[in-house]
C-alpha cells in the first residue's frame, strides 16, 4: 500500500487524465464538419489542430501579454483559427453554432475507470480539479458526466493556469491545506514536475489513448512520483480506499 500520510486532497488534472478530449471534440466536430460541407476533413485531426492551439494561449495569459481569460474564451478564439486552418471561415457560420461547437469541450467522456474510482477516492479523501478549465466547463462537464468532485475549482479561482506555481499553491491555500497536504494526480510527467516543485505530493496515472494512436510522449513515469497507478481504481486500491 502506498503511504499518502498527512494527504487531505487529491487533485486531479482534467483534460487527459480524467477525460478524453480527443474523443470527445472529434465527435462533436465531425457533426459540424458534416454540416458545413467538409466531412471530408478528418475530425481527429481538427480536434488536435485545436489543442494544437491551447499551450499559445495560456501563455500569453502566463506571459502577461493579457488579463486572465478564462479557457472558455481562449477555445472560442482558437476556434475561428483552426476554422481557417481548415479551408473554412468562420464568418460563413452562424456565431450560435460556433459557439455551440465550442461547448464541445463541457461534453466530455470521462476514462473508463474514472467515475468509480474517483468515488473510491472521495471516501478517504477530498476530490477536486486542478485544471486549466474555467468554473463552468468543469460544472457542465461533471455535471454530464458524473464526476463526483468535492468542489469545483477552476483556474479562474487562482487566476493562473498551470504550470505556473500559482496554479498549485493557491489551489492549496483556497482549501485551507499546505502544499505537502495535497497530490495532485495526472497523466503529464511536466504537470508533476512543476506540482512536485511546489511542495505537492505526487501520482502518476498513464494515458496512453490521449493524444491517439501515435501518442510518445507521457507513456511512462519520467521520474519516481509518490505513487504510480494504471487507473484511479488501482489508484484507490494502493491508497487504500
Amino acid at each position: 500500500m502506498a503511504t499518502m500520510h498527512g494527504v487531505r486532497a487529491l487533485l486531479f488534472d482534467v483534460f487527459g487524465t480524467v477525460v478524453d478530449w480527443r474523443g470527445g471534440v472529434a465527435r462533436e466536430a465531425a457533426s459540424f464538419l458534416r454540416r458545413h460541407g467538409a466531412g471530408s476533413v478528418d475530425p481527429f485531426a481538427f480536434a488536435d489542430a485545436w489543442r494544437a492551439c491551447y499551450q499559445p494561449a495560456m501563455e500569453a495569459v502566463r506571459s502577461g501579454r493579457r488579463p486572465f481569460t478564462r479557457l472558455d474564451v481562449l477555445h472560442r478564439e482558437n476556434l475561428d483559427s483552426v476554422l481557417r486552418q481548415f479551408g473554412l471561415d468562420p464568418d460563413l457560420a452562424p456565431a450560435s453554432e460556433l459557439d455551440e461547437l465550442n461547448l464541445a469541450w463541457h461534453r466530455l467522456d470521462p476514462w473508463p475507470d474514472v467515475v468509480a474510482g474517483l468515488t473510491r477516492l472521495k471516501a478517504g479523501f477530498i476530490v477536486a480539479p486542478l485544471s486549466n478549465g474555467n468554473i463552468v466547463l468543469l460544472l457542465d462537464m461533471a455535471k454530464r458526466a458524473g464526476l463526483p468532485w468535492d468542489a469545483i475549482l477552476g483556474a479562474e479561482v487562482v487566476g493562473a493556469y498551470k504550470p505556473m506555481p500559482e496554479a498549485y499553491l493557491r489551489t492549496a491555500e483556497v482549501l485551507a491545506l499546505r502544499p505537502e497536504q495535497t497530490c495532485l494526480v495526472a497523466a503529464h510527467n511536466g504537470d508533476l514536475a512543476a506540482a512536485r516543485e511546489c511542495g505537492l505530493r505526487t501520482a502518476f496515472v498513464p494515458r496512453p489513448g490521449e493524444n491517439g494512436p501515435n501518442q510518445s510522449a507521457d507513456l511512462r513515469p519520467e521520474q519516481l512520483w509518490d505513487v504510480i497507478a494504471v487507473d484511479f481504481d488501482a489508484l484507490a486500491g494502493m491508497l487504500g480506499v
